[in-house]
């Protein structure tokens, strides 16, 4: 058997996640349709993780196995072909060979995402962005950013009753930026909770509104209880932006 990755994008809004599910559309669903038939095979392609109904991602990437061995103007061709039976929200970069036994989940090192608050209505960025009026204090958000990253655990920010066996996951990076009108936050980590993303900045919102202190915001990691935590806010306004994967996986 021979793997490959595939490296795409889509636009999350028509989609219920990434992950299969029964009479919902997601993006899986469409990119096993499509390979299935392509190779007139049966696919399950498995992603570099799991985005909740509504997200985002500019980078995604899935592999799949084949016992075809295919050269690169054949998977030039089937990328090609592939982005003509995806609906458009869905596109592929690329598909390409790696390693027999790589993940696409499992062999990440690091993912970053990225969300976007509008600090003025705009129609346009309204699929991708959480409008959001009144002032914010982000030298606060940004103090409260940095404490994360002295935490391993984030149950206080994860979805409740999740199939994970550890709530640890190891920030690298925490920041808030402006960005024309907008303020983004970029976070990476080793590895995210369900719903993480979301209940940081919302948590982080009411840091900004000076309706809770960086104490407050501490002492709701350290007592590991969701209902502590702030609102998750929607999910237009998440982007999963990149994934790392270590050079000795590609061929």
């Amino acid at each position: 058997m021979y793997r490959y990755f595939i490296h795409l994008a889509y636009n999350g809004k028509p989609f219920h996640g990434w992950q299969l599910q029964e009479n919902a559309p997601t993006v899986q669903q469409f990119v096993n349709t499509g390979l299935q038939n392509l190779l007139k095979v049966d696919i399950n392609v498995t992603g570099c993780g799991r985005t909740d109904t509504g997200v985002h991602a500019r980078n995604f990437y899935a592999h799949f196995d084949s016992d075809r061995k295919m050269n690169g103007n054949e998977l030039s061709d089937l990328c090609f072909k592939l982005n003509r039976f995806l609906p458009l929200e869905i596109v592929v970069f690329q598909i390409r060979p790696v390693r027999e036994n790589a993940h696409a989940r499992f062999d990440a090192l690091s993912r970053t995402y990225k969300y976007y608050i509008s600090r003025r209505k705009n129609p346009f960025k309204d699929d991708f962005s959480y409008y959001l009026y009144g002032e914010l204090d982000v030298e606060l958000m940004n103090e409260a950013a940095q404490e994360m990253m002295l935490y391993h655990d984030f149950t206080s920010f994860s979805k409740l009753h999740t199939q994970t066996k550890t709530n640890h996951c190891k920030i690298t990076e925490a920041r808030w930026e402006a960005e024309e009108h907008d303020l983004v936050f970029t976070i990476s980590a080793d590895r995210f909770l369900r719903n993480m993303v979301r209940s940081i900045v919302g948590t982080s919102i009411d840091v900004g509104q000076h309706k809770i202190s960086i104490k407050d915001f501490k002492n709701i990691i350290e007592k590991k209880n969701r209902s502590d935590a702030g609102y998750s806010v929607p999910a237009k306004g998440l982007f999963l932006q990149t994934v790392e994967y270590p050079a000795g996986i590609w061929l």
